[in-house]
């Protein structure tokens, strides 16, 4: 019997005298990818993943559909099931034998994906494809600015090398592609590729619009969504004028649609980021309980986004005018999200993906170096959950810099910009206590939401 899968269960073909051909996708790309030919010579496919891996080539197959968890967990239970004849057939051809009504309707109804875990599914979609961007970007700016200084790349500083300036435009060029990636993978994951080109140009307008990676997520299910309703609408067109619509009708009226809507928007955003910098200059010089907690809100809610622009350029425009104090708080703020990832991964690994693990580690150094967009992926897994635990850090570290006076002439490059703060080690301490506290708290949520999972799946099986 063949089975065809994603996950690596190479002892389990020996023991259960199967044929088994293992399809990744990772990090890297997919790899050893199925062929046509041999998707076609299947018994049947087991697919355990949390991402979109274009199930639509199993059309016809009986197919096995489950979380990465259970895959690794219970391979032997699904090689049992599937050699069972258990699994439902993708639309695209009739039963196939051993496959009652019922058993099918059962399994249908088990596996069919929630509207829920499909918005999940395509967000991380657009998540792990934009990691690198950031990641790449993040580390080049942090060589630049550990290098030859935080101020190398301004031609008016003193510190100005144009060899810093270019790795530095570098790093920009690879964050700047953060939002329309995410944007566009979003789309791809939802209408395939025909969603690719409208949510990568969505991701485009958003970003320049100062939307940030909120405007991306909106601009991708949006671009996703009006291509299927496309799809919908031009499906009775002769198959003849398929490549037509390929090639001109689902990218035309798809941009022109999805960006005159993110077009819009950006005009009532900028008003919104107007109002918010005026709301926070009244605050300049308040208790600093009150102004901690709004720039720890504001600057870790979005990541990036108006909220969190709001505040940085606030923080700027009181820097030019002498106030080096609520700098201190907005970059302690900004730090901290990264670092409480960081902290989490470190505490409580075990309850991590090798990725997540591994993005978490590397958001020490993205955060120590003031890039708060390395938080952006964790955030955006269960944001109702994670982003307030990134709130809570951000707004402790603001609120203690604020209590102890520090002041941070500087308006980035994290920790690299110690020598020219004022209270250094209580500005550290400030940001190390509100990430650890949060770490800490988000690390106990991902062991709950693992554990919980487990009893889940468990139960289902």
């Amino acid at each position: 019997m063949r089975i065809w899968h994603r996950k690596p269960w190479n002892k389990l073909q020996k023991n259960k005298k199967v044929t088994i051909k293992i399809e990744t996708h990772g990090q890297v790309g997919i790899e050893n990818q199925l062929t046509p030919q041999e998707i076609k010579d299947a018994d049947a496919a087991i697919i355990a993943a949390d991402k979109d891996v274009q199930k639509d080539r199993f059309a016809g197959k009986r197919v096995i559909n489950v979380s990465v968890g259970r895959g690794i967990k219970e391979a032997d239970q699904l090689i049992e099931d599937a050699l069972a004849g258990k699994g439902s057939v993708l639309k695209g051809n009739k039963k196939e034998e051993g496959t009652t009504e019922k058993d099918t309707t059962e399994e249908e109804s088990k596996q069919k994906n929630s509207i829920g875990r499909d918005i999940y599914n395509n967000l991380m979609n657009g998540v792990s494809h934009m990691l690198p961007f950031v990641v790449a970007g993040g580390i080049l700016m942090a060589i630049s600015f550990a290098v030859w200084g935080v101020y190398s790349a301004d031609p008016d500083s003193s510190q100005y090398n144009s060899t810093a300036a270019m790795i530095k435009g570098i790093g920009d060029m690879s964050m700047g592609l953060m939002v329309p990636v995410l944007s566009a993978y979003i789309a791809e994951g939802i209408a395939q590729r025909p969603g690719l080109a409208v949510g990568f140009v969505g991701g485009l307008i958003a970003d320049d619009g100062g939307t940030g990676f909120l405007g991306g997520i909106l601009s991708g299910f949006l671009a996703g969504y009006f291509i299927l309703a496309l799809k919908k609408l031009l499906e009775k067109m002769p198959k003849s004028l398929d490549g037509l619509k390929a090639i001109f009708l689902y990218p035309v009226i798809g941009v022109s649609v999805v960006g005159v809507i993110m077009w819009l928007l950006s005009g009532p955003m900028e008003s919104i980021n107007q109002a918010m910098m005026d709301f926070l200059v009244n605050f300049e010089g308040s208790n600093p309980l009150i102004l901690g907690i709004i720039i720890g809100c504001m600057s870790a809610f979005d990541m990036g986004g108006p909220l969190n622009k709001a505040a940085y350029v606030t923080g700027t425009f009181l820097l030019a005018q002498g106030n080096t104090t609520f700098m201190a708080g907005v970059s302690a703020a900004c730090i901290a999200p990264p670092l409480i990832t960081g902290f989490a991964a470190l505490f409580f690994g075990k309850y991590f993906d090798k990725n997540d693990r591994n993005a978490g580690f590397v958001n020490f150094i993205l955060g120590s170096t003031h890039i708060t967009e390395g938080a952006i992926p964790f955030a955006a897994k269960d944001p109702l959950r994670n982003i307030p635990i990134f709130m809570l850090g951000s707004s402790i570290a603001a609120v203690l810099t604020y209590m102890f006076n520090v002041q941070v002439p500087a308006p980035h490059g994290g920790f690299l910009v110690l020598p020219v703060v004022t209270g250094k080690a209580a500005w550290v301490f400030s940001i190390l206590l509100g990430s650890v506290i949060a770490g800490l708290l988000f690390g106990l949520k991902q062991k709950r939401m693992a554990m919980k999972k487990n009893t889940n799946e468990s139960e289902a099986a």
